[in-house]
């Protein structure tokens, strides 16, 4: 990894993840505030949630009314979907542009003909995609985390919250692998945002799909949504192995085929 590179591209991205920090973390404050007049209406608004087919809850990710009564289930419920599919977004769009902007900006000659190796850029571009999605990841966590601690009425569990978040950025990683290695199969550079953004959107859909028409339920484990548990009240939630296994193992598979392919291809200057 080349030291001035990291440093470069963390500077280059600095304005673009300060802005998906903020606009997640205004919708992680926004819903949690909204917490407490949820409580002290919750007959009135639960019997409102009644009329409301099952399937566009599901859509929503709410299974169980009861759920939203806890602060936990109430976060998990709403924000992590901003968090996943919004961090998700995030990731992708990140990693499916940061080994292809020289050669789109018409740049590359100029990356390339300083000492560094293939591995150098890549290896660079890698810390700094995986220290960015770490960051918002972490801070949109913190906040969430305060705005609970502000908004509870009661305690929840500390050890869910957490399995949670790591549900979470496990997810975002994933993600941020898939557009590392679309990017390096990209033969003319361009930028693949708008493909990159419909895939995330694509995947939630497939995952959504699955839940609310039980004849489509097995097409939900084509979907990484599938595999990040978010039933945090549940008594007996805790971190699958076997998920744990699928998203790591997706990730570095798809991380060292991208490091294989980036290492032969024809860059265009």
């Amino acid at each position: 990894m080349n030291r001035n590179l990291f440093l470069k591209e963390i500077r280059r991205n600095a304005v673009s993840l300060m802005i998906w920090m903020i606009v997640i973390t205004i919708l992680i404050v926004l819903t949690m505030s909204i917490y407490r007049t949820f409580m002290e209406n919750q007959s009135k608004i639960v019997g409102m949630l009644s009329i409301i087919p099952k399937g566009a809850l599901q859509f929503k990710g709410i299974s169980n009314f009861n759920d939203l009564l806890s602060v936990l289930g109430f976060y998990a419920a709403n924000n992590v979907i901003y968090m996943m599919v919004l961090g998700s977004i995030f990731s992708i769009v990140l990693s499916s542009n940061i080994l292809l902007k020289e050669e789109y900006d018409k740049t590359a000659e100029y990356l390339l003909t300083r000492p560094l190796t293939r591995s150098d850029i890549f290896l660079s571009k890698l810390a700094v995609l995986y220290l960015n999605v770490f960051i918002l990841n972490l801070v949109t966590s913190v906040a969430g985390f305060i705005c609970m601690e502000l908004v509870k009425k009661g305690p929840f569990s500390i050890r869910a919250f957490l399995i949670l978040t790591l549900y979470t950025l496990l997810l975002n990683l994933l993600f941020g692998a898939i557009g590392l290695f679309l990017s390096t199969l990209v033969k003319r550079a361009k930028p693949i945002t708008t493909f990159s953004i419909g895939l995330v959107l694509i995947f939630y859909f497939i995952f959504t799909l699955s839940k609310i028409t039980e004849g489509a339920a097995k097409i939900g484990y084509l979907s990484p949504f599938r595999f990040a548990n978010v039933d945090a009240i549940n008594p007996a939630y805790t971190i699958d192995l076997w998920h744990l296994a699928y998203f790591i193992g997706i990730s570095l598979l798809l991380t060292g085929l991208s490091y294989r392919f980036y290492k032969r291809k024809d860059i265009y200057t």
